[in-house]
């Protein structure tokens, strides 16, 4: 399976970055227009000077890598057997007793080969691992006129070097004659379980949240976190950019479900999905968001884009389904996209708003789902909270979560309108 989108600070897998620009999208406003002229000065097109620009402001030192502590004789262990790692950043104030638990997202592996050659990764092994800034990064920076709800809460961010969304429950054997590790499952309740000593037991607030595989994993294990709190804390997940969706290609086949299934498969995540749905189904269906929300009882936000950038390229317009040059262009940059191409993204995010529709019923969750083409909205202070982050019902991002998770209004349930009908869809988003 093709590596997911670069997310710097993230540490998602590489390619390249675009930016893209919407037609019918030029009703800015003098501020939006001067804050974008502003960024393009301090937003280069990607790598290492990408980088710098989420460390404006940062602290002094980056947050540094905690290696679980008794890894190997838990056997929670990365795809290589070392120990899996998090990213602990105290809270203060009245923040000190909530906490929000990040889960990284980075793909998934399907395959014996896809698992061992993750191993030379920080997606398969902590060697590989860095520290990091939390400053600039959305819901996990630390300043409050970027991140007013959350800014002073302790904040983790856990690594991902399982391949299976904190899922398996396996092992494996490489090509090379080593053991491949498919603990998904103990990494999660380790950590979860090591943070609980460290304070999280004490939380009066607690919000659950990951970022693509990582949204995939909130979504698995979201019940799960709240039912380690007693009833009276405020327990809530968020999922962003984890809607993954059960749809064929261009080609006409459904090629993310054999992905799905390999995973499934070769990690054995059966012990996360809900029994009502595999009392009815088979693991790899409900192993699909749009199965699993049915079964989900604590409050979630779902985040995403109807025009999710990482879907299209890699689930709607994957490379084998031997795309022609108009496709091509068409899945690196929406503009490029003719009238035909369009009413296909379009049948892409209406299966999204039909598989979605099951929230309207669930009175404590909240939905944002905008229509830029962009993927991971949470992690970047553009997207989550700025003078031209996505807006729905005159709301950021932030806003909107923020109103969500602390009750300032009811219904925070908003979709978006079919491309390219927002202009607050900047060309600056990431993709």
């Amino acid at each position: 399976m093709a590596p997911e989108t670069t997310k710097p600070l993230l540490l998602f897998p590489t390619l390249p970055q675009r930016h893209h620009r919407r037609p019918g999208c030029r009703a800015w406003a003098l501020a939006v227009v001067v804050a974008a002229a502003v960024l393009v000065l301090v937003l280069p097109a990607a790598g290492p000077m990408r980088r710098r620009m989420f460390r404006l402001g940062a602290p002094a030192e980056p947050v540094e890598l905690t290696l679980l502590a008794g890894a190997t004789d838990k056997g929670a262990v990365c795809l290589d057997g070392t120990p899996p790692g998090y990213h602990l950043q105290r809270g203060s104030g009245d923040g000190s007793n909530s906490w929000i638990i990040h889960l990284q997202g980075g793909g998934w592996c399907s395959t014996l080969k896809d698992c061992s050659n993750r191993r030379m990764s920080m997606y398969g092994s902590s060697n590989f691992m860095k520290p990091m800034w939390f400053a600039g990064a959305g819901i996990l920076d630390s300043d409050q006129l970027k991140n007013p709800d959350f800014y002073n809460w302790n904040k983790v961010f856990v690594r991902y070097c399982d391949g299976a969304s904190f899922s398996g429950e396996a092992e494996g054997r490489a090509q090379d004659g080593s053991t491949l590790y498919f603990r998904g499952l103990r990494i999660y309740e380790a950590v979860i379980h090591e943070l609980m000593e460290k304070g999280l037991a004490n939380a009066t607030q607690a919000l659950l949240t990951g970022c693509s595989a990582g949204g995939q994993a909130t979504i698995l294990h979201c019940d799960d976190f709240s039912a380690r709190f007693p009833q009276e804390v405020s327990v809530k997940c968020l999922a962003d950019a984890g809607f993954f969706l059960d749809v064929k290609d261009i080609s006409g086949e459904r090629s993310f479900w054999s992905v799905y299934d390999g995973v499934v498969r070769l990690q054995n995540v059966s012990k996360v999905l809900p029994k009502d749905c595999l009392a009815n189904k088979g693991p790899t269906e409900c192993f699909f968001p749009a199965e699993l929300i049915k079964s989900i009882h604590t409050p979630m936000f779902i985040l995403n884009s109807g025009y999710d950038s990482w879907q299209i390229r890699y689930v709607l317009v994957p490379g084998s389904s031997a795309p022609n040059k108009a496709w091509l262009s068409c899945k690196e940059n929406i503009q490029n996209c003719s009238s035909t191409q369009i009413e296909v993204l379009d049948g892409f995010r209406n299966a999204m708003v039909d598989g979605l529709k099951v929230v309207e019923d669930k009175e404590d969750w909240g939905m944002f789902i905008d229509s830029c083409f962009t993927h991971c909205q949470t992690l970047y202070g553009i997207s989550w909270n700025s003078p031209i982050s996505p807006r729905l019902g005159n709301k950021t991002i932030a806003e909107a979560v923020g109103a969500w998770y602390s009750r300032r209004s009811q219904g925070v349930k908003q979709i978006d309108c079919e491309y390219p009908c927002n202009p607050t869809c900047s060309s600056l988003l990431p993709t």
